[in-house]
């Protein structure tokens, strides 16, 4: 609430922050806490401050009575929550951002129910996509991570089909996709990650709270982390491209 009462005026919804509670229970979760600390939460972070984060998630956000009421409240949809932050957003509305309103779920604890889980929230960008697309062309700063989320099915294919073999191409000395270059990166990726780790920890210290230590789970966010997620995306990505059965459920 103090986030929306301090925001700009046209501020309609604010996002919370959710983190993992659960991250000790094996080592999807423990790899989910950082995706959340690192990733997840950065990402808002920054969107905010272009005037527009991106999925006010139903699991706690605020938003504006008299502006759900406006579009027409909750769309039927598996991504229900980034279809109306961003019916939001086309209506020239702002979604903040509040880093510090913490809450604490649990989140998928098998393989299962983790790539379900990734599957509806890729089908949610498609169809706010194409329940949004003039959002792609609305003068304004928050348009960037909106052409931005345009690159992720592309990306991921990419990662799926291209980086993935390359990987298994190299271990046999075949560097056709994947060499000795692509260790270039990981300096720059460490720096990035290490950026984002200050920050969320100094946020934590503000709340007198601590990073818990996991080790194993940031080992596995940074080296396997994607070949789970990145898959389980473009199929949830084609299975609304081509209109396959929807489930929200994660179980």
């Amino acid at each position: 609430m103090g986030r929306y009462l301090s925001d700009p005026i046209n501020t309609k919804a604010v996002a919370g922050e959710i983190l993992i509670r659960n991250s000790r229970e094996n080592w999807i979760t423990k790899a989910q806490e950082w995706d959340y600390f690192l990733g997840i939460a950065t990402i808002k972070r920054i969107q905010s401050l272009f005037q527009g984060t991106m999925v006010a998630q139903g699991a706690f956000s605020l938003y504006e009575r008299k502006t759900l009421n406006e579009l027409g409240g909750w769309p039927e949809m598996v991504g229900e929550d980034i279809v109306l932050t961003w019916q939001i957003l086309s209506k020239g509305y702002r979604v903040g951002h509040a880093e510090n309103a913490l809450a604490f779920t649990d989140c998928p604890n098998t393989l299962k129910r983790f790539v379900r889980q990734r599957q509806r929230w890729s089908r949610g960008l498609i169809e706010a996509f194409k329940a949004n697309p003039s959002i792609l062309f609305q003068p304004r700063f928050s348009t960037l991570y909106v052409w931005w989320n345009t690159m992720f099915p592309l990306m991921d294919i990419a990662f799926t089909f291209g980086f993935l073999p390359g990987i298994l191409l190299a271990c046999f000395g075949v560097y056709w996709i994947v060499g000795p270059m692509t260790l270039s990166l990981l300096p720059m990726a460490f720096l990035l990650n290490w950026q984002m780790y200050l920050k969320g920890k100094a946020m934590f210290e503000e709340e007198h709270l601590k990073v818990r230590a996991n080790v194993f789970g940031f080992i596995f966010y940074v080296f396997a982390y994607g070949l789970v997620l990145q898959p389980a995306c473009v199929y949830g990505y084609f299975s609304e491209i081509f209109n396959l059965r929807k489930t929200w459920g994660t179980k």
